[in-house]
């Protein structure tokens, strides 16, 4: 079988990357080196097996469109995408460009030159907006959500607010519609917090990431100034790990009932964390002391996402199998054997 992965030196796509190696599949990876640590992620993939490396830019049809007919994947996995909320602020017409028209080019060109191809995408949670009609309780250390306690369904009205959401929700969309009108085999997952081996977390993309990187600053200099977060640290993800994202998608890929579907997809409820919730099991880990100073919100941030995957376990058979402080550990050696 032969893998196209788009963005698969980034966190997500270089772990489907050496999935697809260690089965000794045809891999091809198209990625433009952009983001923090694609670069160290590529070299490690380099070492691991043959695959063919196109250093290119989803914004380019006619390069989208020649790799997809060089290379007549039968899979796809659309992992390409500008995925800070803060630089689609900062820079509305980027985000655009790369997540919406670039979901446009990667669809063209398997509808011209590929339509066998099954294509799965990673979309966001934050195509549902801000929630501003749901109710919120605040408890000592997170939100809860009233209408949905459990987790949110797919049945949620979308609500696209900010250009992030704007962008990943219009391809979202045309994802869902190249099934409908021309037949294509397109899966949509509105993904919640993923964390996990290389991923190399910002400030403002990759949260557990970051905050685990606090964590192991503050054990090598426990006097180092505070950090900061972003409202009251109550706020709630569903979190997964890197190998349950893998998991999911090589169990999806071949589910004909999954193929013009969309899932949420996370954790769940029993893996859901708030920011407080989070730095108490680093300090207990650590054995550390999590200081920090509060900023205004971000604009457009949730109080909650907690995924319902119900519909993922019924029709595709998965869920997740590493719990979060599992994860979390794991995610900790990581980046101390790397010096984060």
């Amino acid at each position: 079988m032969r893998y196209l992965i788009t963005g698969g030196c980034g966190f997500v796509g270089s772990n489907l990357a050496k999935e697809v190696l260690a089965r000794g599949e045809e891999l091809f990876v198209l990625d433009n080196l952009y983001r923090h640590g694609s670069a160290e992620n590529l070299a490690q993939l380099k070492m691991m097996g043959k695959f063919v490396f196109f250093h290119e830019d989803i914004r380019s049809g006619a390069d989208v469109e020649r790799i997809v007919r060089e290379v007549q994947p039968d899979y796809i996995f659309h992992l390409c995408g500008q995925v800070a909320m803060t630089t689609s602020i900062e820079n509305p017409r980027l985000d655009f460009e790369v997540n919406a028209l670039g979901m446009l080019n990667v669809l063209e060109a398997v509808r011209k030159f590929a339509p066998q191809a099954v294509v799965l995408f990673s979309s966001t949670n934050k195509v549902y907006g801000d929630f501003a009609n749901l109710h919120f309780h605040e408890e000592p250390t997170r939100y809860v959500c009233k209408e949905y306690p459990n987790g949110f369904p797919e049945t949620l009205t979308l609500d696209f607010h900010s250009p992030y959401g704007c962008s990943k929700g219009a391809a979202d969309q045309y994802m869902l519609d190249y099934h409908r009108i021309y037949g294509l085999k397109t899966i949509v997952f509105r993904h919640s917090s993923m964390f996990g081996i290389n991923q190399h977390a910002t400030f403002d993309q990759g949260w557990i990431g970051w905050f685990c990187k606090q964590a192991l600053e503050i054990k090598a200099n426990p006097k180092r100034s505070p950090f900061t977060i972003s409202g009251t640290g109550k706020q709630v993800r569903d979190v997964l790990f890197g190998d349950d994202v893998v998991s999911l998608y090589f169990q999806a890929k071949d589910v004909e009932s999954a193929y013009g579907e969309v899932f949420n997809i996370g954790g769940g409820i029993g893996n859901s964390l708030s920011l407080l919730e989070l730095f108490v099991k680093l300090e207990d880990k650590l054995c550390i002391r999590m200081c920090y100073e509060q900023l205004p919100w971000r604009e457009s941030d949730q109080k909650v996402f907690v995924a319902d995957i119900e519909k993922a376990n019924r029709l595709i058979g998965w869920k997740p199998r590493i719990s979060a402080y599992e994860g979390i550990s794991e995610m900790l050696q990581w980046l101390a054997n790397i010096g984060w």
